[in-house]
């Protein structure tokens, strides 16, 4: 047969989980080979369909025209759902391909064969091209799913599913009630670049224009870390809006090479997949806030909101005009919520922006947060780390008095380091009655202050479900929750939250670390040492998960065990900061109170944060806490009388 080059619809369909099939029954998966040849070639004739070859399960096919394409591929998936043998995967794309020889070469191959798949089992997955051939024909429907760089295919592809009668998914009336209209979830902007160390860039664009919506009255924004809990995840837009209780979905994609981006956004009506709204900005570094204004203004126009003069200057003040300093202040930022020792990272990431913008307010916030953690975290000492976190944060506000962020850092300061308990209160407060939707200043208010200054608990849970309100899917959110129910000694609700929160994010070491804790309390030890264990692999065996270990030795009553660990964590001591806190704890687990006499000292002289949960915290032993000496450090820290 001789060449012809010639646009056509390529079809490329796949059984799903058939490699897997083959591996554990090798005669049955033949025959489903064979189920899926008769079910398909009928169809595709019918349809005027022209079969190409079968590769392995999957199965190739051309079309003249997208509307058979797109119909011999609804039938082939109606077909093979009534069979309830198997289920496929079928990509569509509409391009120029060159016939050869009864086979077919080119981008548009390729093109087909990856949009197949990255569908969903039992979907049919095309690309805009198809989508555009298709959007005006009344019996099919198709709805964006997201935009892909595609290997080997050198710009993004658009990606569209198309909705089958009996697969369609609608929210009811009784659930779209309780949605506003004017509501809207912000999605992290899609890293095409190809490099994951650039995902932070993505991530803070979106947060950005989070955060000059969230002002906005009239309008519901869906809070970030609820948001960001979808990051990667191939979901129904409508499902998600009915998840995060939305109406209208942001999302783009950004791809950053050199000084060049790339950045796409679309606004989309979670009922049926309508796209309100869509743009493609090229352009330098340096006009990235211009975008981000731009797109905050799109959404105002297309959402019908009215704009006085005081929320123009919400929705686009810049806090920089340096886009270098930018860039690293969303690499900082994003190094933070990663935890761990990512927090030097994000310190090293302020700092450099300082440096180039000394009056970029968020800079020195983000610094003084990242000092704060740092010294909770016995990255480093708290007499290094927290008078830096002071002056960060009064430079923040004395450049920009409007942001809470830095007077949640001051609440932390006051209360954890110069032990004044009255102006910490004063500064979280501050905080939550600047931006009330602020939830890092309810979980630290709860947590920090109510749960272990105050030992409030009463009022800590209540900060706590109200950091939970507004970011539902946050871990985090949950794992300071799950603290104060540990802290109140409600071990059995502090399981069930951790567990929410794990399920969550799987990764967070800080929820994991305290359902151990609580299953400890409940007496569940073994349980507890699976999920410690699991903590020291993931932290590379941090010392906060060696002394959790040492807490549930000390149940099951073996010192031997605890002293070998004590050696393991002094050791280490010549390398790393070494928490005196809880030293002194596990000298007084293996009945050594002079010993841990000295290291509570040292968390005293230290000002070591974790010091001051030594009333609330239940692995502080009746042995130490009863001595006269403790009880007499305890009054020299001042702590106010609980209500």
């Amino acid at each position: 047969m001789p060449q012809s080059r010639q646009l056509a619809a390529i079809m490329f369909t796949d059984i799903v989980g058939y490699t897997a099939l083959m591996g554990n029954d090798e005669q049955k998966a033949f025959a489903i080979l064979n189920k899926n040849r008769a079910l398909q070639k009928p169809i595709i004739e019918k349809y005027n369909g022209r079969w190409i070859k079968e590769l392995g399960d999957g199965v190739m096919a051309s079309f003249n025209t997208v509307s058979d394409a797109v119909n011999a591929a609804i039938k082939i998936q109606e077909a093979c759902a009534a069979a309830k043998d198997f289920q496929l995967r079928i990509g569509i794309h509409l391009g120029e391909v060159l016939f050869e020889n009864d086979d077919v070469f080119g981008d548009g191959v390729n093109i087909a064969s990856r949009i197949q798949a990255a569908a969903k089992p039992g979907c049919i997955y095309v690309s805009e091209s198809v989508h555009n051939n298709v959007s005006n024909k009344k019996e099919i429907t198709s709805l964006f799913v997201k935009e892909e760089l595609l290997k080997n295919v050198k710009e993004a592809v658009r990606i569209y599913e198309v909705m089958m009668t009996d697969s369609t998914i609608t929210i009811t009336e009784n659930q779209m009630k309780n949605i506003p209209l004017n509501s809207i979830a912000v999605l992290p902007f899609a890293n095409m670049s190809n490099d994951p160390e650039q995902d932070y860039f993505g991530d803070g664009i979106a947060e950005e224009i989070l955060n000059s919506l969230v002002h906005l009255p009239g309008l519901k924004v869906a809070g970030r870390t609820s948001s960001f809990q979808f990051k990667g995840k191939n979901m129904d837009l409508r499902e998600l809006g009915e998840k995060l209780g939305v109406s209208k979905v942001l999302e783009g994609s950004v791809r950053k090479q050199g000084n060049r981006l790339r950045i796409t956004a679309q606004l989309i009506n979670v009922n049926d997949g309508f796209h309100l709204w869509s743009e493609k900005y090229d352009r330098d570094m340096d006009d990235i806030f211009a975008v981000q204004d731009e797109i905050a203004l799109a959404i105002t126009e297309k959402l019908k909101i009215s704009l006085v003069e005081k929320d123009l200057k919400l929705i686009t003040k810049t806090f920089t005009q340096n886009s270098e300093a930018y860039e690293l202040y969303l690499k900082g930022r994003f190094n933070l919520g990663r935890r761990g020792r990512f927090i030097l990272t994000a310190m090293q990431c302020f700092k450099d922006a300082i440096a180039i913008d000394p009056e970029f307010a968020p800079a020195y916030a983000g610094y003084a947060d990242s000092c704060c953690l740092a010294a909770f975290y016995n990255l480093h000492a708290a007499k290094e780390m927290m008078p830096q976190a002071k002056i960060a944060a009064d430079k923040a506000i004395s450049i920009d008095s409007s942001i809470c962020e830095p007077y949640t850092s001051l609440g932390f300061y006051y209360g954890y380091y110069e032990w004044n308990f009255d102006e910490s209160k004063k500064n979280f407060q501050k905080a939550i009655e600047l931006n009330p939707r602020y939830t890092i200043g309810h979980y630290w208010y709860g947590m920090l202050y109510l749960c272990w200054i105050a030992r409030d608990f009463a009022e800590a849970k209540k900060e706590g479900w109200a950091a939970i309100k507004l970011e539902p899917f946050s871990a985090i959110a949950h794992g300071m929750q799950t603290v104060i129910y540990y802290s109140s000694r409600d071990y059995e609700e502090a399981v069930r939250i951790g567990q929410i929160a794990i399920d969550l994010d799987a990764n967070s070491y800080l929820v994991y670390k305290m359902t151990a804790l609580a299953y400890i309390g409940m007496n569940r030890i073994h349980e507890a040492i699976d999920m410690i264990q699991q903590t020291l692999r993931t932290s590379n065996r941090f010392q906060w998960s060696l002394y959790d270990l040492m807490w549930a030795y000390y149940h099951l009553g073996d010192k031997a065990a605890i002293k070998e660990l004590i050696e393991e964590v002094d050791a280490r001591a010549a390398k790393e900061y070494l928490s005196p806190y809880n030293r002194a704890l596990a000298a007084a687990w293996v009945d050594d109170l002079d010993e841990a006499m000295v290291f509570l000292e040292r968390a005293y002289e230290e000002r070591e944060p974790v010091l001051l949960n030594i009333i609330t915290w239940a692995n502080v032993p009746d042995n130490l806490l009863n001595d006269p000496r403790c009880q007499a450090l305890i009054k020299r820290i001042g702590l106010p009388e609980p209500k």
